[in-house]
């Protein structure tokens, strides 16, 4: 017995076309002319060819998150609006390897009277059988691609554990044909970059550095990720941090430096962010790998100074500004170059604010502050015109505004509640006709 029904040839068919990055779109063009070609198989299943409609908006993209794929995005909205008569695609693992954005599909489809078919077979997801293999087979998509990962991942591992992987290098570094990583031949690189370590010996600090190298004219090398071509520029603060704390100028092969977590923002938007691990966290460290700038010990050491600059141990001065009754902390800005003024305090109660700018000087050594104001008579001219313009007839009307915006949310929240009511109803409703 035929599971296509006149229902279902009444509306379309979508034919979901994947594949995981663009090299496979390049060089696995018969696996795409397989996809492109279940068109043909919906023709045969009686639906007309203007019915047979084709999603191929997520080529290049990776099936283990619907949320940067928008053609299934827009496939799920089609379904759910009862558009789709079946959707057909080579495997199920071209239309998801995430059991949540499957199952997902399977309800809608099973609500909205939808059939699925692959290159094995026809299914319907409200028949439970079908549900069951479907179900198979979605979880070992998803296993699938955990084993991919896996294999791949226990591969990099063992291959940086002996310190084998090729990784990009820092400018002053270089590989030779053998993968063995050695000095840059150019004398010049080696010479600037050996001059920030021997002024951080005299200096102990990444800031002073920094001004030592701009009062002397001399240039840092730079190579931007993936160019070959080393270029010059006067020294900042970050680059001369870079030189300091990569381990690679110390001779080591370290890998797993970083870790990229995932979060949920409120708009419901999956933001992932990779973050530096504490020393201690790192995967794989191998001290005396190739030669080096300073040896590993040093390393560690430059490291533990340049964190107790930044942030000193409690009691002992010095560090980001971060407690204190300054009003305008963190709020003011420079009216000549727009920067952020720091906040510091004078007196001897130390309770004295003033504003500065001085982050021209820290990031690229001007000889002067743009300019540095008091803080008492700042802050007494703040609170004259805020208080000028929060008179009683503008604290009045404020109160109003207040009242009628706390209604307008009270109103919206009600009718949020409302439609979260309805449709927690019509899913209870569309689970009893499931299991009747």
């Amino acid at each position: 017995m035929s599971k296509v029904a006149a229902g279902h040839l009444e509306r379309d068919a979508l034919v979901y076309v994947r594949q995981s990055t663009l090299t496979q779109v390049r060089e696995h063009t018969e696996s795409l002319e397989r996809q492109y070609e279940l068109a043909f198989r919906a023709q045969s299943l009686g639906w007309a060819p203007h019915q047979v409609r084709i999603i191929d908006d997520d080529l290049g993209r990776s099936g283990a998150d619907s949320s940067l794929r928008e053609g299934f995005k827009n496939l799920v909205a089609e379904v759910g609006l009862g558009k789709v008569g079946i959707i057909l695609g080579i495997e199920v693992s071209r239309l998801a390897r995430n059991n949540a954005d499957w199952y997902q599909l399977l309800d809608l489809c099973a609500v909205t009277d939808t059939l699925i078919a692959d290159g094995d077979g026809l299914y319907h997801p409200a028949d439970f059988n079908d549900r069951l293999v479907l179900g198979l087979k979605g979880t070992m998509s998803e296993a699938e691609l955990h084993l991919i990962r896996h294999r791949l991942t226990a591969g990099l591992r063992h291959k940086a554990a002996k310190g084998e992987l090729r990784q990009g290098i820092p400018v002053g570094l270089v590989y030779d044909e053998d993968d063995h990583v050695l000095m840059d031949p150019n004398e010049a690189v080696i010479e600037a970059i050996a001059t920030v370590f021997r002024r951080f010996e005299e200096l102990g600090s990444a800031r002073q550095v920094m001004l030592s190298l701009r009062g002397d004219g001399i240039l840092l090398p730079r190579r931007p990720c993936g160019a070959r071509r080393v270029t010059w520029a006067p020294a900042t603060y970050p680059a001369v941090h870079d030189f300091l704390t990569n381990p690679a100028y110390a001779g080591a092969f370290v890998f797993g430096r970083t870790r990229t977590d995932k979060r949920v923002e409120p708009s419901g938007r999956l933001v992932s962010r990779t973050r530096l691990l504490p020393r201690d966290e790192w995967l794989v460290v191998i001290p005396e790998h190739h030669p080096g700038f300073v040896s590993w010990e040093r390393y560690c050491e430059i490291q533990d100074q340049l964190r107790a600059n930044w942030r000193p141990p409690r009691g002992q001065g010095g560090g980001a500004v971060r407690e204190g009754t300054a009003l305008l902390q963190g709020l003011i800005r420079c009216g000549r170059c727009g920067r952020m003024m720091q906040t510091a305090y004078s007196g001897k109660a130390g309770n004295c604010p003033r504003y500065a700018c001085a982050r021209g000087a820290q990031l690229y050594g001007n000889p002067v502050h743009c300019q540095s104001l008091g803080g008492r008579r700042l802050e007494q001219r703040v609170l004259y015109e805020l208080f000028a313009v929060l008179e009683p007839a503008a604290l009045s009307a404020t109160a109003t505004a207040l009242k009628e915006a706390e209604a307008n949310y009270r109103q919206r929240l009600a009718v949020f509640e409302l439609a979260t009511e309805r449709a927690r109803f019509e899913a209870e409703r569309a689970r009893r006709q499931f299991d009747a």
